[in-house]
C-alpha cells in the first residue's frame, strides 16, 4: 500500500473547497478541469490529500452510500504547531472540542466541517 486518501461525498463541492481552504488545503484537481459546475475535487495540505465528491454525482451507482451529510467518520490530521492552528480557526469553524492534552501524548482538538464531518487535529508532544 502507498497512500489512503478518503473520497468524502458531499452536497455542495464549492461551500466544502472554501471550507478547507481555511484550513489551509489547495484545490490541485476537479471535475471537470475548468473549475465550472464541479462534482469532483481534490485538495492537499502538506501530506493530507482529500477528495471530495457531490451526491449528485453518484446517481443510483454505489447504493450503499449514504445520502446524509456527514457519517460514522472522523478524520485524524497530525500537524505541527497545533496552537497556533487552533488560535487561528476557532472563530472561523465549529469548534466540538477545544485544545487539550490526551494520555497518550498528544496536544488534540475537534471541529466540524461544513458538511457535519468531524476532524480532529493533533500534534504529538515529546
Amino acid at each position: 500500500m502507498e497512500s489512503l486518501s478518503p473520497n468524502i461525498f458531499v452536497k455542495d463541492i464549492n461551500q466544502t473547497i472554501a471550507f478547507y481552504q481555511q484550513l489551509g488545503f489547495q484545490l490541485i484537481m476537479s471535475v471537470p478541469e475548468d473549475g465550472q459546475n464541479m462534482v469532483w475535487a481534490m485538495m492537499i495540505n502538506g501530506n493530507v490529500t482529500i477528495m471530495f465528491q457531490t451526491f449528485e454525482s453518484l446517481g443510483d451507482e454505489l447504493p450503499q452510500v449514504s445520502r446524509k451529510d456527514g457519517g460514522s467518520l472522523l478524520l485524524y490530521i497530525k500537524l505541527k504547531d497545533i496552537i497556533n492552528f487552533f488560535e487561528m480557526l476557532k472563530d472561523k469553524v465549529t469548534v466540538v472540542k477545544g485544545l487539550e492534552k490526551t494520555f497518550y501524548g498528544a496536544t488534540e482538538f475537534s471541529i466540524l466541517d461544513n458538511n457535519n464531518y468531524l476532524l480532529t487535529f493533533a500534534e504529538d508532544i515529546a
